[in-house]
């Protein structure tokens, strides 16, 4: 892929939910999916009405205010094949893909679009946009995937000038590996899967996997400080970013790929989860490592959330160095189990009947059994010493291996996730996320206080909620939590959504954690911003964004606390979705939940692809 990839080869996702048209969650095949989601939030799927797809036709798409001089303007740049001002392409590039973003886009609610969406070819034609727009006081918002659940790419609905959506997607080369290195450069429109391949090809790997890896882009993880399933080894992507190049008026920011440095507060540091707001990201040199010669994933059980997170707090204080370190609570292992295909012969015996037997002769109340994934990559020596060394931990605390059988199935379904949202809104029902991180002192902690204040916020709704989570990400002194909630909709989505969203993020700063640990702060995290970091930390953000682009060309209103924020904007019309036919209170704990199919300890371990 070295000649520059044409407009008509840029993907993007569909403009009304996640991924491509003809991929979606299915649950015909997962015969404990329905039951579980009529317990959790009173939906039946049985007799529940689907809304079909949303009609591009009755979009009421805000007009272009782009002069034609200025369209000329960009025209003479990059040709008039890769200059847009046509309504699907400016709805496309209008939000990211968060619950609040569906609803608005599926409920005829934008208010404010791209006026012009441009693709240019490389560097030397985003300075000349760069510099156009600047001149003429337009608004630049860098667009990758367009995967962000933040809002940090939606224009600001007051914005009355220009604003232009700068399309990275045609920059997606691996333009050169140092071999001696081990350091890549990467254009900054590359989505994961086309930087990975052309990494592989050559034996190398990122081991950046969000769940959001097929649709996002390099560009757009430095952007937001993106993690990865894998970070407990490849590090995140501020780990693992090295060298950038960013576009700005009159010239290009270059950070070169060095190890480490002294030279002053780190401005690689500063454009590092800045969102675009100091200028467009070209190109980023990562760090990269050779493909594994082994990879596993391994299923591990514990009898209970406490037990599960003090496990994974030894791991990390231990001499074991795993890839993966993830446990679900209770109530997403019953999820988890909920979305199994069906079972037969011995499989389903192991499920159904085995492994529960073994675990009710431990005393577990399988209604807390907690389901962890840990994995492990290398030389095979390595590997093989690794899990030994977790096997002993997890021995120690009282949990149970069962084998790679449930980690081939993590493996196949770790992208997927994102579609489940699509599904539930199509029925009548919300199911987003919120993520943090906290020491290991206040995990506990902050897990009881976020399931408090979403049970708080479902009763004021005055209908059934779920929520769930997951340790996703550790670290010597703390890990992340990934929070997933779901509820049914009353007559006003976006009002519901924000009571049950804002009481989630309130209780995460009010016990000392963090309001984002990888998805960054766009719109919908910025309220929360002065409690994270402080007053006088948001007078220093704010003093380096006025500096660093006095006219607010670049993505304006994010990050920082604004009034901008739609916290409360209400949809103008019924958004696409549809009432579920049962609605009643979830219970605080799900009904008894037997595994899935799981492969014994002694059988032999399937290698994960």
């Amino acid at each position: 892929m070295n000649e520059v990839a044409d407009r008509d080869s840029v993907r993007h996702m569909k403009w009304w939910g996640w991924g491509i048209d003809g991929v979606g969650f299915h649950h015909e095949d997962k015969p404990g999916f329905a039951p579980f989601v009529k317990f959790a939030v009173g939906l039946d799927l049985d007799t529940a009405e689907r809304a079909g797809e949303p009609s591009f036709d009755e979009l009421n798409v805000p007009a272009s205010t782009a002069s034609d001089d200025f369209i000329n303007t960009l025209t003479a740049i990059v040709g008039a094949g890769n200059v847009s001002t046509d309504d699907m392409a400016r709805v496309v590039h209008t939000y990211g893909k968060s619950i609040r973003d569906l609803i608005r886009v599926r409920g005829n609610a934008i208010l404010r679009s791209p006026d012009v969406v441009i693709y240019p070819a490389d560097e030397a034609e985003i300075q000349r946009i760069v510099d156009a727009a600047v001149t003429a006081n337009a608004v630049i918002i860098p667009f990758g995937g367009g995967s962000n659940i933040g809002g940090s790419l939606e224009p600001i609905p007051a914005e009355r000038r220009t604003i232009v959506s700068l399309d990275l997607g045609r920059l997606r080369r691996v333009i050169d590996i140092d071999v001696e290195s081990g350091l890549a450069r990467i254009q900054a429109g590359s989505q994961g899967p086309d930087l990975e391949e052309q990494l592989n090809k050559q034996g190398w790997t990122i081991g950046h996997f969000p769940d959001s890896f097929t649709h996002s882009t390099v560009g757009g993880w430095v952007a937001t400080r993106s993690s990865g399933m894998q970070s407990d080894k490849y590090g995140d992507i501020a780990d693992i970013a090295r060298g950038m190049r960013v576009v700005r008026p009159g010239g290009v920011l270059v950070l070169r790929p060095l190890p480490s440095t002294s030279s002053g507060p780190s401005v690689r540091e500063m454009i590092l989860g800045s969102e675009g707001r100091l200028g467009v990201i070209t190109e980023v040199t990562v760090q990269v490592h050779r493909v594994p010669e082994k990879r596993d994933v391994y299923a591990y059980f514990f009898p209970n959330w406490k037990t599960g997170i003090a496990t994974m707090q030894a791991i990390s204080e231990s001499d074991a160095a795993p890839s993966i370190t993830r446990i679900s609570d209770s109530r997403e292992t019953a999820f988890s189990l909920a979305t199994s295909k069906d079972r037969k012969g011995v499989s389903k015996f192991m499920a159904e009947s085995a492994l529960p037997g073994i675990m009710k002769a431990k005393g577990w109340n399988l209604d807390d059994i907690c389901l962890s994934f840990i994995g492990f990559e290398g030389s095979v020596s390595h590997a093989k010493r690794q899990k030994s060394l977790v096997d002993a931990i997890v021995r120690k605390h009282g949990g149970m291996g069962v084998g790679t059988g449930p980690g081939i199935l993590y493996d196949q379904k770790k992208f997927d996730t994102p579609y489940l949202r699509d599904f539930l809104l199509d029925m009548g029902a919300a199911g987003d996320v919120s993520e943090t991180a906290a020491p290991w002192s206040k995990l506990v902690q902050v897990h009881e206080a976020v399931y408090a204040a979403a049970n708080d916020a479902y009763e004021k709704l005055g209908n059934g909620g779920w929520i769930m989570s997951h340790m996703s990400h550790s670290y010597h002194s703390g890990a992340c939590l990934y929070f997933t909630f779901a509820f049914t909709f009353g007559d006003d989505p976006i009002a519901e959504y924000n009571l049950v969203k804002n009481a989630i993020q309130q209780a995460f700063v009010d016990n000392h954690a963090t309001i984002s640990h990888h998805h960054g702060v766009g719109l919908e995290h910025s309220p929360w911003l002065t409690e994270d970091i402080s007053a006088q930390g948001v007078k220093i953000m704010t003093g380096l964004f006025e500096s660093a682009d006095p006219g607010s060309n670049f993505n304006p209103g994010k990050i920082l606390p604004s009034s901008t924020a739609p916290v409360t904007a209400p949809a103008a019309r019924k958004p696409t979705v549809r009432k579920p036919t049962v609605r009643k209170p979830a219970a605080v704990k799900p009904a008894v939940r037997k595994p899935a199919a799981v492969k014994p300890a002694a059988a032999k371990p399937a290698k994960a692809k």
